[in-house]
């Protein structure tokens, strides 16, 4: 099949329209940025990707990479740059027999989940159903059932890249093993431009049941302590979150304790929430107790809880696993700015505690949260930042770090890796690309550039 003319959108040529429409019109954060790319690239090929890169080569500037443009801080909307959009790359085939899926990197987890559950097989990809493999697994994944069935980026079996000087390759374990690693948890500082992701997947559970229990936010501490306290030893299928909201029909702040569990029967789905549904605290306005639920059903309750065309802010953190969690995230619980905000802890035990495979990921606790703090109108935007910027001030002294995937590297400092992958990532960055081609973390001023964060630098810590 011929290769397709290549896609390129000039700011200085096109009309402002086609220009602003390729520049931010797949960004799903409706706080959309002041930063302007020289063109956009919107590939329908690999080779479109190998071209772009060799374009920004000539002319001396940098290209950006959008896969499904969910990153809250639009980190593919860069000044100057060659902007690659993904979205129109489609590429998805499942070898059932080897389970592996090719799939490209705007392919979202429930477009893959909608190929591969007929398959009787799974995927475990983002949550939220319009989020983009591409970003998801390069910040490591943190997908269904994290705790117990471990990082989405771990299925990585290999990948197809775009290097810095514009060479295709292949990488995984065993060929390019130095990009493998980077794929696994650089996030956005990955120094090359995955075209294909090749995936490994599970069989898919044959029963998922939910237990949601609502209480008023006047008992916070009772329920929070009780669901940090049993999550650890609770059954390996069991995904848990607490979830501090204003649920649709209750119209008051409130605390959600939600399970669901993935089983291969009936019975054993009954019997690993069972443990949950006997000691849950008296009081609860709403009860489902071990009621049927999907993958389907499960992207639909996320797709209400993350609404397009509403303004996002989104911060997160690892709480160190000694800490007083329930105390440490009661103001960001019991304050949110809007009734469309949740604040959210994730059960990570005992997953946490296990060592993690040889990849750059490697920052984890027993303890995740994370704000995602949403609204409609530009006016409440610097009351809700302020909101923000305020909780994550109260709750960095308890923090180890951060998860990639939620942050914002223009607001906040903290460490995303361990010191020693750290240290091994960034001297992989400037290898594979010394000329600083392919843009990485968007910090305060985009000033990192071929240095990438200094993680020792930024341990304390601290907020801009």
């Amino acid at each position: 099949m011929a290769i397709p003319p290549f896609p390129i959108i000039w700011q200085k040529d096109a009309p402002k329209d086609t220009y602003e429409k390729a520049r931010v019109g797949r960004v799903f954060n409706a706080r959309r940025p002041n930063r302007y790319p020289r063109a956009v690239v919107e590939a329908t090929h690999p080779a479109h990707v190998q071209e772009a890169v060799q374009l920004a080569n000539k002319l001396g500037c940098r290209v950006s990479v959008r896969s499904g443009g969910h990153s809250w801080a639009a980190w593919s909307v860069r000044d100057d740059a060659i902007l690659i959009d993904l979205g129109n790359m489609k590429h998805l085939e499942v070898d059932k027999e080897k389970k592996i899926v090719a799939a490209s990197p705007s392919t979202t987890g429930m477009m893959l989940n909608e190929k591969l559950v007929p398959e009787g097989l799974l995927f475990c990809g983002g949550h939220c159903p319009d989020v983009g493999i591409g970003g998801f697994l390069l910040q490591g994944g943190m997908g269904w059932n994290c705790k117990n069935w471990g990082w989405a980026c771990e299925q990585i079996a290999g990948i197809d890249v775009v290097t810095a000087a514009g060479e295709s390759l292949y990488c995984s374990e065993t060929e390019n093993s130095e990009l493998f690693w980077c794929a696994r948890g650089a996030g956005p500082g990955f120094p090359a431009i995955v075209t294909r992701f090749y995936l490994k997947v599970r069989p898919r559970p044959e029963v998922m049941l939910k237990s949601i229990f609502i209480y008023p936010i006047s008992e916070y501490k009772i329920v929070m302590d009780w669901i940090i306290k049993i999550s650890p030893t609770s059954d390996d299928g069991n995904e848990i979150v607490a979830v501090g909201l204003t649920p649709p029909g209750i119209d008051q702040p409130c605390i959600m304790a939600n399970t669901v569990t993935f089983q291969s029967t009936h019975e054993a789905a009954l019997a690993a929430l069972e443990p949950i549904n006997s000691t849950r605290p008296p009081g609860a306005l709403v009860e489902i107790i071990s009621e049927p639920t999907s993958i389907k059903e499960q992207y639909a309750d996320q797709a209400a809880a993350n609404p397009s065309n509403h303004r996002y802010c989104a911060e997160n953190a690892y709480l160190a696993n000694g800490s007083d969690a329930t105390a440490v995230l009661e103001k960001a619980f019991t304050t949110l700015p809007h009734q469309k905000s949740f604040a959210l802890w994730f059960s990570m035990a005992p997953g946490s505690r296990r060592v993690l495979p040889d990849m750059a990921l490697s920052m984890q606790s027993d303890h995740y949260f994370a704000l995602y703090t949403i609204w409609e109108k530009s006016e409440d935007d610097e009351r809700c930042r302020n909101w923000v910027h305020d909780i994550m001030k109260d709750v960095a002294p308890s923090s180890v770090g951060a998860y990639l995937g939620d942050s914002d590297f223009q607001q906040r400092k903290t460490k995303f890796w361990k010191d020693e992958n750290a240290e091994r990532l960034m001297k992989l960055r400037k290898k594979w690309d010394p000329k600083g081609v392919v843009s990485g973390y968007l910090d305060a001023g985009d000033a990192s550039g071929v240095n990438g964060l200094n993680n020792q630098e930024w341990a304390g810590n601290s907020l801009l």
